[in-house]
């Protein structure tokens, strides 16, 4: 039996945790689920439509693989993925498809709020066995399809600040491409 390691990238508000709790539900329940930076805390999956889980927080310096070597789960289900250490952590992952023979879920955003990828999401793209875009359709203020998250303050895009700024809804919006390069959020 082929094992694969599947990435589920997207934009916010997408449904990317929500999917990433109901793949651990619909796959039994008995594997392992990781996050990175949840919104709602260490330890836990949580989705805006109010679904949540625990799950094992990924540490900076966790060694992914020896874990799930010593777990041995029959599946693994990752989500808030693209904040993992890339390209250790993302490595560990395709090495326990390849080397454990578990299947791999990584569930995370593609792009920061300057349109570029994270390191992790960018190594999950170029190890994965298969790319899946997420299946909530979402949309920009415009109508068109969002590809793009965008950092807002008082409804102005900023391009300025950290990478990593966990927030909800209220300091991110979606944008199409078109806009999130004019900066109009």
């Amino acid at each position: 039996m082929s094992h694969e390691l599947v990435a589920y990238l997207g934009v916010m508000d997408a449904g990317k945790s929500t999917l990433a709790l109901q793949y651990h539900h619909s796959l039994g329940g008995d594997g392992v689920l990781y996050t990175c930076q949840d919104r709602s805390g260490t330890g836990m999956i949580s989705s805006r439509i109010g679904l949540s889980h625990e799950a094992r927080e990924v540490a900076p310096d966790l060694d992914v693989y020896d874990e799930l070597a010593d777990l041995k789960p029959s599946y693994v289900v990752v989500d808030e993925v693209q904040f993992l250490q890339a390209p250790k952590q993302i490595n560990h992952l395709a090495d326990a498809v390849d080397g454990l023979g578990i299947d791999v879920y990584a569930f995370g955003l593609k792009t920061d709020f300057l349109g570029r990828l994270f390191p992790a999401s960018a190594r999950l793209l170029e190890l994965a066995d298969r790319v899946e875009e997420l299946p909530v359709p979402v949309r920009c203020w415009c109508g068109a399809k969002g590809t793009q998250n965008a950092r807002v303050r008082d409804g102005v895009m900023v391009f300025s600040g950290d990478v990593v700024e966990i927030g909800d809804m209220d300091s991110y919006t979606v944008l199409c491409r078109k806009h999130h390069r004019a900066g109009l959020a």
